[in-house]
């Protein structure tokens, strides 16, 4: 059997469709763990990645937290957590923001510090304050790049948050794990397609933010 008919009768099949172990509550499941995952580690890495990239102090700092947390094996993780921690959503979120961390933490350092100057320089001659600098001059022209690691953290947590499975939680990887568990490939199939096309969605959605959140004028610098 291809794979293309798996997918197609996993789709099909009516059973997939209702109650708990059906597919638009384990996209939920899957989303609400993606979503809190990436707000921690927005929570994180954003002040400090803006704050250092403003200032322009930290920047070697940054890289070595960024370059430990991306050596971090997520699925190591959680099961260490899982033994130190029990069942629950903590031993999933620390893997899952750990992952997150480094591009929100790297691109919003880098993208303050590849600001043109000159307007920076032009607004505190005007008297602007720090504050009214960085969210008023420097993070318009920066949001660009800012949304683009965002954007590349949701790919990665969306597509990685399937792990929560291997703990007994729910999302899309219950379909993955339960189907491999009971040798049914068209449910392994299936879990996998609806994780890929989060990923894709993921894509689709900051494209839209950024086409509204971003000026045309930087949009069309960039």
């Amino acid at each position: 059997m291809s794979i293309f008919q798996f997918i197609s009768d996993f789709f099909r099949d009516s059973a997939h469709w209702h109650g708990e172990d059906g597919i638009p509550h384990r996209v939920l499941e899957h989303l609400g763990y993606s979503f809190m995952a990436l707000g921690i580690a927005g929570g994180l890495a954003l002040p400090l990645g803006l704050v250092t990239g403003h200032t322009g102090r930290g920047g070697n700092a940054l890289a070595l937290i960024a370059t430990a947390a991306r050596a971090l094996p997520s699925y190591g993780l959680l099961v260490l957590m899982f033994f130190w921690l029990g069942i629950g959503l903590t031993p999933v979120m620390i893997p899952l923001v750990a992952l997150a961390v480094p591009p929100i933490l790297l691109t919003s350092y880098e993208a303050m510090r590849t600001v043109d100057p000159a307007p920076v320089d032009a607004a505190r001659g005007m008297g602007m304050g720090p504050a009214a600098v960085l969210f008023q001059v420097e993070l318009p022209v920066a949001l660009p790049l800012i949304l683009s690691g965002l954007r590349s953290a949701a790919i990665q947590v969306v597509s990685t948050t399937a792990i929560a499975a291997v703990v007994s939680l729910g999302g899309l990887g219950r379909f993955v794990i339960d189907g491999l568990n009971q040798r049914n490939y068209e449910t392994v199939v299936g879990g996998a397609t609806l994780i890929a096309g989060l990923a894709l969605a993921m894509i689709a959605l900051f494209w839209l933010v950024g086409r509204v959140a971003v000026s045309p004028g930087v949009r069309g610098g960039r």
